[in-house]
């Protein structure tokens, strides 16, 4: 068929509003520039496959044409599908998950979901409206950044029947699908790595987040584990500072940490931390890492170019991005998930700082 069902020809002046006084293109537009029937343009746009690749140049065509925006929640309602995901992150402005939002975003993309992206603060007072606002928009699946320890958030969550995916963190409960890393490991391996280079005298700076106590629980509960009978480990001095973290705060805390203790080495929740610890070191004439050994979290694009070089926690960002996809396209597409919990893991970067 290739002229138009009132005898004219496909093209941009055939264009005409079905949905009077909106000035809305609509999808019988559509067909009609195309000349096809409106069931054969929402096949070209839902399921492009299932018609001829003439048909499908057509139907695209008059779309550039028309300047057509399909109503994505109509045909969300119709097939129960709305190729839309939601992240929620505490902070966008957060270095440590720009591998992990990229990732997320290119895999959705390449599967023609869109990525809507919400912040909910370190301490989790937008959590409740930012979910409501989410569910009530019916995405094909919620990712957090974290594990979500709301009690009230969890019912929410179960009850929207929506596919979660919780990443970053790890717990036993998880609510639907979990991509992430053990935090309070990766704390215990810090604590380890000091005491094998002959550190006694450790200490901690941490950010006041959920996952960031984590990590600074698992170090000091380690260091209580292997040299709980030495007097100078019988406590490890923590440092808290407010999420997120910031080199100035960095700086700071070791001010406040030296002048209360004698520490030899410090385990920073982040490498943003770090490397405040390793310029306030340098400004107080401290050798790293004779005089002060220091170790980050996150392996971020700097840390192998801090003087001296950080040794640092590296978490696969990208990896959990991508797994996170996975489980959401498999889960929002009908397919079966028998693996519903994937550990990420982590290594340690040993570098010249510790």
């Amino acid at each position: 068929m290739s002229g138009s069902p009132d005898g004219g020809q496909p093209g941009e002046g055939n264009v005409r509003r079905t949905r009077r006084g909106t000035g809305r293109t609509t999808l019988t537009d559509v067909a009609r520039v195309a000349g096809v029937a409106p069931i054969t343009a929402s096949r070209a746009l839902n399921s492009p496959d299932r018609v001829s690749a003439e048909t499908l140049a057509r139907v695209r065509q008059a779309v550039d044409n028309t300047g057509y925006v399909p109503n994505l929640l109509a045909g969300g309602l119709a097939s129960s599908r709305s190729r839309l995901g939601a992240l929620v992150v505490p902070s966008i402005a957060s270095p440590i998950y720009l591998d992990f939002v990229q990732a997320l975003t290119t895999s959705l993309n390449e599967a023609d979901y869109q990525l809507l992206l919400g912040e909910s603060g370190y301490h989790n007072a937008r959590e409740s409206d930012l979910l409501d606002a989410i569910i009530a928009r019916r995405p094909d699946g919620i990712v957090l950044t974290g594990t979500m320890h709301s009690a009230q958030g969890r019912k929410r969550l179960r009850s929207s029947g929506i596919p979660v995916v919780e990443t970053w963190g790890m717990t036993s409960r998880p609510l639907d699908m979990l991509a992430g890393v053990a935090q309070q490991e990766v704390g215990a391996a810090a604590a380890a790595h000091l005491n094998t280079i002959g550190r006694r005298r450790t200490a901690v700076i941490a950010a006041d987040d959920h996952m960031a106590s984590r990590r600074a629980r698992g170090f000091t509960t380690e260091v209580a584990r292997t040299r709980g009978a030495e007097p100078e480990a019988a406590t490890v001095p923590i440092v808290r500072i407010t999420a997120p973290s910031t080199l100035g705060q960095g700086r700071r805390a070791l001010s406040r940490l030296l002048e209360q203790h004698e520490v030899d080495s410090v385990f920073c929740t982040s490498d943003t931390i770090a490397l405040g610890v390793l310029i306030e070191a340098q400004a107080r004439g401290l050798s790293v890492p004779d005089d002060l050994a220091v170790i980050g979290y996150g392996d971020m694009n700097f840390a192998a170019d801090t003087p001296p070089p950080l040794t640092t926690v590296r978490v696969d960002g990208a990896e959990i991005g991508r797994q996170a996809a996975r489980f959401l396209l498999d889960k929002s597409q009908g397919r079966r998930v028998s693996r519903r919990v994937v550990d990420i893991g982590f290594s340690l970067v040993v570098r010249e700082s510790a």
